[in-house]
């Protein structure tokens, strides 16, 4: 069973301590991870611990524990990170004290989106399994780590091959956060194969 302590670090942080199955991050100000669009600003040095996998199909699940997050945008959760202009995040960012955004960004050849919705802003934990078939992906959250919701289906371009999947946490404003990840797994697809509409034939 793969660990934290089997994954690496992509711009590893100042500060940060793995006590058996419990990481914690200390996040930096000015950190994030974001590609021009809206913004048209590129942001790309957030910390990122990953495990690389060629498995074409995985379930990855952690538990992010944001309690301590406090500033707009504080941020921690799953993370693909291929490279600068490639990779997926789920997470929940601090908005203020009446809600945060539960979300997901897919960058795709240096382009970001943003899905969200709202949660309560007494919202402290989140657990979320991201789940691969081939190139595809989902990402799902639950508030026990058992039922899940499903926050979006999509498609990573440059996410055929091996890939690096783990956790991020980060500040992009001027605020700093411990954000605590537990209840790691990687293991068999809980994403099932669609039972519908059957595949178009390839010309």
């Amino acid at each position: 069973m793969a660990t934290f302590a089997d994954m690496s670090w992509t711009r590893e942080p100042k500060q940060w301590q793995l006590d058996g199955n419990t990481l914690r991050i200390t996040t930096e100000p000015g950190t994030d991870l974001w590609q021009r669009t809206y913004y048209h600003f590129r942001n790309d040095n957030a910390p990122a611990l990953q495990l690389t996998t060629d498995e074409q199909f995985f379930s990855f699940v952690v538990k992010c524990d944001f309690g301590a997050a406090h500033h707009r945008f504080d941020q921690c959760g799953v993370v693909i990170y291929l490279d600068s202009e490639n990779w997926i995040k789920g997470s929940v960012e601090y908005e203020n004290e009446s809600f945060c955004h539960l979300g997901s960004v897919v960058t795709n050849h240096g382009w970001s989106d943003w899905a969200t919705t709202e949660v309560p802003a007494e919202t402290s934990y989140m657990w979320y399994r991201l789940s691969r078939r081939e190139d595809d992906y989902c990402i799902e959250s639950s508030d026990d780590g058992k039922v899940w919701k499903q926050m979006r289906v999509c498609h990573l371009h440059e996410g055929a091959g091996a890939i690096n999947v783990g956790v991020y946490a980060c500040s992009p404003e001027d605020s700093s956060f411990e954000a605590v990840f537990t209840d790691m797994d990687l293991g068999p697809c809980a994403w099932l194969a669609h039972d519908g509409q059957a595949p178009d034939e390839e010309e």
